[in-house]
């Protein structure tokens, strides 16, 4: 843990205790951006003010300036959000932060910030009282976030993902309706393979890691991340301040990531259809019931042309909208509970319109334990709406379930199982006791069953048995015995007993 990151997580040590990591990560998640937007804030003010001293403008000008939202590149913060004058408070702070965070949003100069700043309520002395708020400002006073004073471009945007994941771990199962493990999203983005001048959308965005880890790759194959549009949406508002801070944070700029129920009212609309992409990734809630069955059936937005899932297991609605967001030559990877693998009735009617149509490119099974609020073992789906030419008529499976290692109370890809996962989905060939690939035909014998375990054996090849070298072995047994028990006997006649 680097230094940053010491500090932030002291200041969710002032917090824990009096309220549960789902609901203190709002109010660290909301000061860290405050104290950050301040720092850069008074960083161009002065560079601003320095300008216009040298252009020998008159004071009382240069101060009218200063106060111009529009004379700023970044963000403005109004007077009554600025750290000098938040910093000292001892009494009201929560109504002041509040207050702060309520001007900030209502400047036009931050209508990306609409909405974002004002999901925690800081005015709750019950749960979060002067004193403790108070620590706080101590705390984030004693951190300079502008860039000037970070040792790299990223790391603010590190420290941010490593407070999301240890706000997971302590939220248990509530923390996997904002994370998925690093790993997980590593080996989805590393599948799909982001690439510059892409529009990469996340239904069930969460805080936004999957968009993030996308422009990462981009960078490391030396692609210009700043050509690629970000797309996203999520359900619970707080989840979607985390994710907005987090592309802020990561410089993304620009991603558009909405509010809302993707599969009631999905917000990225164009035209009256829906939008689509070129790369599409997704963690969606596992077997959601009231997911929206009976708006699916009057969907004015065609998007369950294979079918509409039970009412009862929504994971195959998300699918669909997945799909239908993809365009010709888009490719989607999401993670899927087994059981949409291999259950009968609706769910395999929608598997079977995928097959007829050579939609699914790979099924990709993984250890269980790994995600958080679910220890069953879930699997990656794969969908290419271009498949290349040699892979037409086939689907790949691997099953990559012993691949990990045990961590804590959860279970974790390494490297190397990523590593492997995604060099055998690129070669697409057999690999022994690993990956298979099937075609359609034999898919469609198995009433388009997609169970990872029909396709692949694992099972240990068993030991080749040496039939004359096991009967010499049973005849020198034999002998011995024999030899044995003529020696008994002896005795027992020199002892004047019976033989046996």
């Amino acid at each position: 843990m680097n230094e940053l990151e010491s500090k932030l997580w002291d200041a969710a040590d002032i917090l824990r205790g009096e309220l549960n990591a789902a609901e203190y990560k709002d109010y660290i998640f909301g000061l860290l951006f405050l104290k950050r937007m301040n720092d850069e804030f008074s960083v161009e003010r002065a560079a601003l003010a320095q300008e216009y001293r040298d252009q020998g403008l008159p004071k009382e000008e240069i101060g009218e300036l200063l106060e111009d939202p529009d004379t700023y590149r970044s963000f403005f913060v109004p007077g009554r959000a600025r750290w000098e004058s938040l910093r000292g408070l001892t009494l009201d702070i929560g109504p002041a932060l509040d207050k702060a965070f309520r001007a900030i949003e209502d400047t036009p100069r931050n209508s990306e910030l609409s909405g974002v700043l004002t999901t925690a309520n800081y005015n709750d002395k019950e749960r979060v009282s002067d004193r403790k708020l108070s620590q706080l400002l101590v705390l984030f006073d004693g951190l300079s976030l502008d860039r000037a004073h970070l040792e790299s471009k990223d790391m603010l945007g590190d420290a941010y993902q490593y407070l999301i994941k240890e706000f997971a771990d302590q939220g248990g199962s509530k923390g996997g309706e904002f994370y998925t493990p690093t790993e997980v999203v590593k080996t989805m983005v590393r599948i799909l393979k982001p690439q510059e001048g892409d529009r990469i959308y996340d239904p069930t965005c969460g805080s936004g890691g999957m968009l993030i880890q996308s422009i990462e790759y981009i960078r490391e194959e030396h692609g210009n991340e700043k050509n690629v549009s970000l797309f996203g949406q999520e359900i619970n508002l707080s989840t979607w301040a985390i994710c907005k801070m987090n592309m802020i944070f990561h410089n993304a700029l620009g991603a558009d990531i909405r509010k809302g129920d993707t599969i009631r009212d999905p917000r990225h609309i164009e035209g009256g259809t829906i939008m689509t992409f070129d790369k599409v990734l997704a963690n969606p809630p596992f077997s959601l019931k009231n997911w929206g069955r009976e708006e699916a059936a009057h969907d004015p937005y065609g998007r369950f042309v294979y079918g509409i899932p039970p009412k009862s297991y929504g994971d195959l609605a998300f699918v669909s909208h997945m799909v239908a967001s993809l365009n010709a030559r888009g490719r989607m990877v999401t993670v899927i509970p087994h059981g949409v693998l291999f259950r009968g009735g609706a769910e395999g009617k929608v598997r079977e319109g995928f097959i007829r149509d050579d939609l699914v490119e790979a099924v990709i099974g993984l250890a269980s334990n790994i995600f958080y609020g679910a220890a069953i073992p879930a699997a990656l789906l794969v969908i290419n709406k271009a498949k290349p030419a040699e892979r037409k008529g086939k689907i790949l499976f691997i099953d990559a379930s012993e691949d990990y290692v045990k961590n804590g109370n959860k279970n974790k890809l390494r490297d190397e199982d990523i590593a492997r996962i995604v060099e055998t989905f690129d070669a697409f060939e057999d690999v022994e006791r690993y990956a298979s690939v099937v075609d359609l035909e034999t898919v469609r014998k198995n009433d388009c069953n997609l169970n990872i375990s029909r396709y692949v054996d694992t099972s240990e090849p068993e030991e080749k048995i040496d039939i004359p070298a096991v009967i010499a072995d049973i005849w020198e047994i034999k002998g011995k015995a024999a030899v044995t028990e003529a020696k008994l006997n002896r005795y027992l006649r020199e002892l004047g007993f019976d033989e046996l």
